[in-house]
């Protein structure tokens, strides 16, 4: 059974919500992040990457950033930018991105279920990180930026879903990349209790997206549980931001890979290795190759493009090893490469598939790198099946487009 709660949102006055409405933290890099907010001071980059407002030089994990995320977030609410709702709501949240639509649920998603596994995920979390997004929920007391949830899909939420959304938003612009964003507030006490019922026969949700900051919400609800006197299940320490999108309206795009050398191999050395584990066949046209299903990959090497597939032998039912990401970690990058943990190994980096295939060809062709892998987008089914065997994956499986912004809606912990 999916708990979750509505809340009283902290969020934009409808006239600043394209303004203040940011990408996430993690999708940009700090100095990305000083450029993109030049003529912007409302921009709620200031309360998610603080750091940008001090010093270039500063510690982005010392306390004088977490102190100035809270005093940016404070200055938003004081001056009349952010406004706190009356009733205990729910957001309907609709982004655009070409032809894709994906409608999802703003909602409190409960720690207790995420402890309890009914909440699953699929991925590792580092500590540094976890307790990094930890340090800033409990500074700024709120959850800033929201986990990207996932059921499998339902034909009567999908019905409550569409009667909700035939009136006007609250919300309705384009972001500078081109995306809609679409908000409504579900405040009618029965049309709350709609929802409310209608989760509650969903037996699991997924982390899509967000496992550092589900994670540091169960770190800070612990905390803070000690040390109540008063404590009580309802409380909003005991629940984190979410949307919470039906898995059909996900959309998950290729994760790439670019290694900057062969590990000793020459050219021929490494075609010879990997032509005993997969099928390989230069491709010939003046485009990059893109892969058409799982077990086949592009790769960029040398400024040709191959087209390689893991030859039948080697396949495998087991749901994490059947993943392109882990055909491609056992058979090539480790073997052969000698890329043993790609977390930390700093020969390879990952490049998600909205930058293109033509990223992978600029990289190699920069010299930085000496050859990149283009891979088949993981499928939702896929993520759910390793979830549901209680598996990770291995890291940078899955890219989710679009990015859910950040400073819509705040969930404040008390």
């Amino acid at each position: 059974m999916a708990n979750i709660k509505p809340f009283k949102g902290l969020r934009p006055e409808k006239k600043y919500a394209s303004k203040i409405a940011s990408p996430p933290y993690d999708v940009i890099s700090s100095k990305e992040a000083r450029k993109y907010v030049k003529n912007n001071p409302i921009s709620f980059l200031h309360v998610v990457k603080p750091e940008i407002d001090l010093p270039e030089n500063t510690d982005i994990y010392s306390d004088a950033v977490y102190q100035k995320g809270k005093g940016n977030l404070n200055m938003l609410v004081e001056k009349g930018y952010l406004k706190r709702d009356k009733n205990p709501s729910f957001y309907i949240y609709r982004q655009k991105m070409g032809d894709h639509v994906q409608t999802g649920v703003v909602a409190a998603a409960s720690c207790k279920e995420y402890k309890k596994n009914t909440i699953k995920k699929h991925e590792l979390t580092r500590k540094d990180k976890e307790i990094d997004r930890a340090k800033h929920i409990e500074t700024l007391n709120a959850n800033t930026g929201p986990v990207f949830l996932t059921y499998r899909a339902n034909k009567e939420i999908d019905d409550v879903i569409k009667k909700l959304t035939n009136r006007k938003p609250e919300y309705d612009f384009t972001s500078e990349d081109g995306i809609q964003h679409t908000l409504f507030v579900i405040s009618d006490p029965d049309e709350v209790s709609l929802i409310i019922g209608n989760f509650r026969k969903i037996n699991t949700l997924y982390i899509a997206d967000g496992h550092h900051r589900s994670a540091a919400a169960v770190r800070v609800m612990e905390k803070i549980k000690k040390k109540d006197k008063n404590y009580s299940p309802d409380k909003e320490y005991n629940y984190f931001l979410s949307v919470i999108f039906p898995h059909n309206q996900v959309y998950v795009m290729d994760y790439n890979r670019v290694v900057k050398d062969l590990n000793g191999n020459s050219e021929t050395e490494f075609i010879k290795k990997l032509s005993k584990i997969f099928q390989i066949s230069e491709f010939n046209e003046s485009r990059p190759y893109k892969p058409g299903r799982k077990g086949e990959f592009g790769m960029y090497l040398d400024g040709k493009w191959y087209r390689i597939i893991i030859k039948n032998e080697y396949i495998t039912d087991d749901p994490v090893e059947s993943l392109d990401a882990s055909i491609l970690q056992n058979n090539v990058l480790a073997p052969i490469l000698g890329i043993e943990n790609p977390r930390t190994d700093n020969r390879i980096d990952f490049i998600g598939g909205i930058r293109g295939l033509s990223e992978l060809e600029k990289l190699v062709n920069s010299k930085g790198y000496k050859v990149a892998f283009a891979l088949y987008p993981t499928s939702l089914e896929d993520l759910l099946s390793v979830a549901d065997a209680g598996k990770i994956m291995p890291p940078k499986s899955t890219w989710f487009e679009p990015k859910l912004r950040s400073g819509l809606v705040i969930h404040e912990l008390s």
